[in-house]
């Protein structure tokens, strides 16, 4: 069921607030993988501000952008800010990729690619057979989609019918060798996923109002794909490039990124 329209201003207002959070907290850490966090953080927000209902479930299988998901709860005062102050750091419940215990609402260890697809799957059958009204979401990236488990989910999924399930891939275009296209050509997933018979749809992954109606979209008894065009590192210094996948900020450029100069 579709929720009560949103207050798209305020959440605006808020991804900003968050995003300079994000970046205070890469910058703080000396953290890599920065890009994938700031191509997906968008939808973050919105699923967990304006479209997810309090029991339905949320996994990251891009575990990599672990830092979105962070502060996307720290967003919802479900992690303070010295939560946040240890990312990445020895002992910390926050690791590079969501693991272990204490982090809210975390439902598997992931970072793996390909296996968050699989799991959604199995979660959105279970609670098929137990009645309950829960919509799970998965959060995938691109070149998760060149691992065979991934389609072995679809499979699953479509065979099941599974109506309850959405999964969005973050279509960056970028992967840590290259280009998606140059690692492994996947050009117009959205047709292949559509050939196995799931419902899909293609949005900028940075228009929020186009991403909230996506999500309602899907009213067939199918496995609903919300596929992201997304810029890797949006806002950052290495926008668009493969070094977005790596390398953590300089103060010279922490400093450009949080006022909008990213300098390209």
């Amino acid at each position: 069921m579709r929720q009560e329209k949103y207050d798209a201003t305020g959440l605006r207002n808020l991804l900003e607030i968050t995003r300079q959070r994000l970046l205070r907290m890469h910058y703080e850490a000396r953290a890599g993988h920065l890009g994938g966090n700031l191509s997906c953080l968008d939808a973050m927000m919105l699923l967990h501000h304006a479209v997810m209902k309090e029991e339905d479930l949320f996994l990251l299988s891009k575990g990599h952008s672990a830092g979105a998901l962070y502060v996307t709860l720290w967003s919802k005062e479900l992690l303070s800010d010295k939560d946040l102050g240890s990312f990445a750091k020895d002992g910390s419940v926050l690791a590079g990729h969501p693991s272990g215990k204490g982090i809210p609402g975390l439902l598997f260890s992931t970072g793996s690619l390909g296996h968050g697809p699989s799991l959604a799957a199995g979660l959105a059958l279970a609670n098929r057979h137990r009645g309950t009204n829960r919509r799970v979401y998965c959060m995938c990236s691109d070149g998760e989609w060149q691992e065979g488990s991934c389609w072995e989910a679809l499979i699953f999924a479509v065979h099941n019918r599974l109506d309850n399930l959405t999964i969005l891939i973050d279509i960056n275009g970028l992967q840590a060798f290259g280009t998606t296209e140059a690692v492994a050509s996947m050009s117009d997933l959205g047709s292949k996923i559509a050939a196995f018979g799931a419902s899909v749809s293609t949005v900028d992954g940075h228009d929020l109002e186009a991403m909230y109606d996506a999500m309602y979209s899907n009213v067939s008894q199918k496995p609903s794909f919300v596929l992201l065009r997304t810029t890797k590192g949006k806002g950052v210094y290495f926008e668009n490039q493969i070094e977005s996948h790596y390398l953590p900020l300089t103060e010279e450029q922490y400093k450009a990124a949080c006022s909008g100069d990213v300098g390209r």
